[in-house]
């Protein structure tokens, strides 16, 4: 990801599908998490949006804010503001709860999370269902259902809708 640069005029797609992103843990460092999760994916925006893709679909995160105390909370805010900022005819944001899924590695407390929201999915509803933990899968299935809307303009879709499929019944 370092030389993308290099690449850029072979990054031609009219639908981009963005699912980068790491832990602080995993990265090491802020910078090296702010480097994965903010610079590569405004780098792989701007340079798509060069080669005039139309659409740009980015799995970012339900606490995205970029005036949140917490940093990785903060570094997916400042990323979501700085996408929407490329000339798409659509762009599509994705703010998963916890990700369910197999992993390379271990994750303790995301392991002992998804044990928990398995068991308490259920019981969360109304306003608290967009807490419920969405399997990796689904968030896939909603980002391809995104890229073949028609419409245009900046939408956020939650984890509770990515959840159920509801991405096209707005």
């Amino acid at each position: 990801m370092d030389q993308l640069e290099q690449h850029r005029l072979s990054l031609i797609a009219d639908d981009v599908f963005c699912c980068l992103g790491t832990t602080m843990r995993q990265a090491g460092s802020k910078e090296a998490f702010y480097k994965v999760d903010y610079l590569y994916v405004v780098k792989l925006a701007a340079l798509t949006a060069a080669n005039f893709a139309a659409q740009f679909m980015v799995i970012s995160a339900m606490g995205a804010d970029a005036g949140s105390r917490f940093y990785y909370n903060k570094v997916k805010g400042e990323m979501e503001q700085a996408v929407r900022q490329a000339p798409f005819r659509a762009i599509h944001i994705f703010r998963p709860s916890l990700l369910l899924g197999e992993r390379t590695e271990k994750r303790a407390g995301e392991q002992v999370g998804a044990v928990l929201l398995r068991v308490l999915n259920p019981l969360l509803l109304g306003p608290l269902r967009r807490y419920r933990a969405v399997p990796g899968a689904a968030v896939a299935r909603a980002m391809l259902r995104a890229a073949e809307d028609d419409g245009g303009g900046i939408k956020v879709h939650l984890s509770d809708e990515i959840a159920v499929g509801r991405i096209l019944r707005r």
